[in-house]
């Protein structure tokens, strides 16, 4: 029989940077073939769209080792969803060299690591390692997560997820489980803050977990895989708050809305207005691809809360509809309503040209 698939577990909150992170690694594999499951929420997968254009594979193997699981928490749909992806991966076995399951914001890591343990998975794959991505900049200020309104709209919106833990100990689940820790948006802070936030890391965790500073997700593949950890057969020693978990109400005024327009935007444009809809509409997240007047190039466009990112990260192909699709996380949202004053940017800018 051959080796079991190394799975490397990639956790950590709402915005902190694992998309990046596994983008990166793919663009710089160093030849792996690499499968990665996407615990993606909302039905426009945004993220997984981002990993297929990385272009390290043709679109046929682009389709088939890009997962996304997009009925909520990873951690609490293990049976449901997980097993059965899982399943399918590994009668392709000798197709992949390695596995990327990047959790949701909210998601514990041990209840998924327990799932290895199943026969049907533990003779197949093993739990290479996992790693805790930390936002240096939100531990720098105090909140532990960029945006704490978009984690628990994140949060509330998920039907299935069936724990509901405070930000904190969700947080040292999340430490307590990682073979490392890989602390992002670090040139957000200066020198003296970065040293103080990894001195504060350094007293939650055992010595043998070491933290890594990184930069847009660059960070090179030797040190994200190839732990050997087999995680699985030493859950023991990584303790969690939430071994059992009971049930709780879920705010039904948190929802999603997803959009689909025809019309172009411009960038500075799109993103003032998205600004005031974020605190007027009470939008925690918004991700998504713009489509940009006189540009070839797609735009990336993500936000939380009040903090805005956009980049071009690749041309339009020539048999893609040009559109601008965003999903946006918030409290009781009207699709139409956001989409009315979305459009109205259109003719207020022609407006002004013309005038």
């Amino acid at each position: 029989m051959s080796a079991k698939i190394p799975v490397t577990v990639i956790t950590g909150f709402l915005g902190s940077g694992k998309t990046t992170t596994i983008r990166h690694l793919l663009q710089n594999n160093q030849g792996r073939r690499i499968a990665v499951l996407v615990n993606e929420f909302g039905e426009v997968g945004i993220d997984g769209e981002l990993l297929r254009s990385c272009q390290v594979c043709d679109e046929e193997d682009a389709t088939n080792n890009i997962v996304e699981l997009t009925n909520g928490c990873l951690c609490c749909t293990v049976q449901e969803e997980f097993f059965p992806t899982m399943q399918q991966l590994l009668k392709r076995r000798e197709k992949i060299d390695s596995i990327l399951i990047e959790t949701s914001g909210l998601a514990l890591p041990k209840p998924l690591v327990q799932a290895f343990r199943w026969p049907e998975i533990k003779t197949s794959a093993t739990v290479d390692g996992v790693v805790t991505v930390v936002d240096c900049e939100a531990v720098a200020n105090g909140s532990l997560v960029g945006d704490i309104d978009a984690l628990e709209a994140q949060r509330q919106a998920d039907p299935n997820l069936d724990h509901e833990t405070p930000i904190e100990e969700l947080f040292e689940d999340q430490l307590a489980c990682a073979d490392l820790v890989l602390l992002t948006k670090v040139d957000m802070v200066d020198e003296a803050t970065l040293k103080k936030v990894q001195n504060w890391l350094k007293e939650q965790l055992p010595k043998t977990v070491k933290i890594v500073p990184c930069i847009g997700g660059e960070i090179s593949p030797d040190v994200l895989l190839g732990f050997n950890a087999a995680v699985e057969d030493d859950l023991d020693a990584r303790p969690s708050h939430h071994d059992t978990e009971e049930d709780h109400e879920h705010d039904d005024e948190i929802n999603s809305v997803h959009l689909i327009l025809d019309q172009e935007f411009e960038p500075k444009e799109l993103v003032e207005k998205l600004k005031r809809l974020a605190i007027n509409d009470e939008i925690y997240r918004i991700k998504g691809f713009v489509a940009v007047p006189n540009k070839p190039m797609r735009l990336v466009l993500q936000g939380v809360g009040s903090r805005f990112d956009y980049f071009y990260d690749r041309q339009w192909q020539k048999e893609e509809v040009k559109q601008t699709k965003l999903v946006l996380i918030g409290r009781d949202l009207q699709l139409e309503k956001i989409q009315s004053e979305l459009v109205d940017i259109l003719s207020n800018l022609k407006a002004r040209r013309f005038s």
